[in-house]
């Protein structure tokens, strides 16, 4: 009965953040889609404007359960401008809740509502997400040979020609660094090989198209790039192995005392504009994310392990940029959940907005 107890206690860390930020769903999608349907008789800056606070009272939201609920500790190597900036966010990936780092950055520059991100075309899916990250500014990419070039550049100069801030948020390497998938991680060794590019031990070769084409469509608009990369403190085994990052559910249950994020401002007259020499750009700062995680996770020294090189300023999240959110939504979601009526109205939002989103997503041009 005890252990019952435990394990029912534990599942409740996870499930109760996860109840309120796909409980408050439906009651932020209608209220944006109200500004949506209003701004139609109005100029597109308007409209980027409120949804950019829409989306920031909703990932303010997140972030206090990823921050504040978790209690987790954020270090920073290095000096995040105070002031936004329109930039291209270029972090290695090796789980979910890499896209919650972009806004744990974003929040501190008070830039989390100009977040936006290239997603993988899957994602597309995600009931009510899917189709809202794309009415955001998200741009939906497929690999390889079926990367729509055209497609992109449309998204991005949409938002670019009507002055919408941009947070542009890209994984290179296209798929997250997994050590529990080794065949993943040698074929990506084999490919950099192949090519005559640096063997990566803590990241995956990155690809260059949707990293290339966003610096090179934006570049009038864009201030800098920010080079991030990100480790997870708890991530070693019992042998000192590397292990796999956590999970969303796995960091919301605690499992993650520390998150690690080091960070550069690259600025843009150092990229190369040309694709063969961005290519090569672009694995060269893969290289320097490399050595930082071998020398996080391999340092031969004790002290220097679990740890970048350098001072790592902690940097704790306020409530005050947290808990009104959180009061927000749910003061708009309770009064739908108490009412005939009301309930009602949160079902067929769930069920229509899934079916719009998905129509929006593979059928609009």
């Amino acid at each position: 009965m005890l252990l019952s107890l435990v394990v029912h206690t534990y599942s409740l860390r996870y499930w109760l953040p996860a109840a309120v930020m796909l409980g408050t769903a439906p009651a932020y999608v209608l209220s944006w889609s109200a500004w949506r349907l209003l701004s139609t008789i109005l100029p597109r800056r308007p409209f980027h404007v409120m949804d950019d606070l829409f989306y920031a009272i909703y990932q303010s939201m997140v972030l206090f359960f990823f921050e504040n609920y978790t209690g987790v500790e954020v270090l920073i190597y290095g000096d995040i401008p105070k002031n936004k900036e329109n930039v291209v966010y270029l972090s290695n990936h090796q789980c979910t809740v890499d896209w919650i780092i972009a806004d744990m950055l974003a929040i501190r520059q008070n830039a989390i509502g100009h977040v936006r991100y290239v997603l993988k075309d899957g994602l597309k899916w995600l009931p009510l997400y899917g189709w809202y990250f794309s009415q955001h500014g998200g741009v939906y990419v497929k690999r390889s040979a079926n990367f729509e070039e055209k497609a992109m550049k449309c998204k991005l100069l949409s938002q670019t020609k009507c002055g919408a801030p941009m947070y542009l948020v890209i994984f290179p390497e296209g798929t997250r660094y997994n050590p529990d998938l080794p065949k993943v991680i040698r074929d990506s060794q084999a490919f950099a090989k192949k090519e005559g590019l640096a063997v990566l031990k803590h990241n995956l070769t990155p690809r260059m198209k949707a990293s290339h084409i966003a610096i090179s469509t934006m570049k009038d608009h864009l201030d800098s790039v920010y080079d991030i990369t990100v480790a997870y403190e708890g991530t070693l085994n019992t042998k000192g192995e590397r292990r796999s990052a956590p999970s969303m559910p796995e960091f919301l249950c605690k499992e993650c005392p520390r998150v690690h994020i080091h960070f550069e401002r690259v600025d843009l007259k150092e990229i190369p504009k040309e694709a063969v020499f961005f290519r090569r750009w672009l694995h060269e700062r893969f290289e320097i994310k490399d050595k930082l995680l071998t020398s996080f996770y391999e340092s031969e020294v004790p002290e220097q392990r679990c740890k970048f090189p350098g001072e790592g300023q902690r940097s704790p999240l306020s409530l005050k940029k947290t808990l009104p959110s959180l009061l927000f939504l749910g003061g708009l979601t309770l009064p739908m959940l108490f009412t005939d009526t009301g309930r009602k109205l949160y079902l067929k939002t769930w069920i229509y907005g899934t079916l719009v989103g998905w129509l929006w997503v593979n059928i609009s041009p």
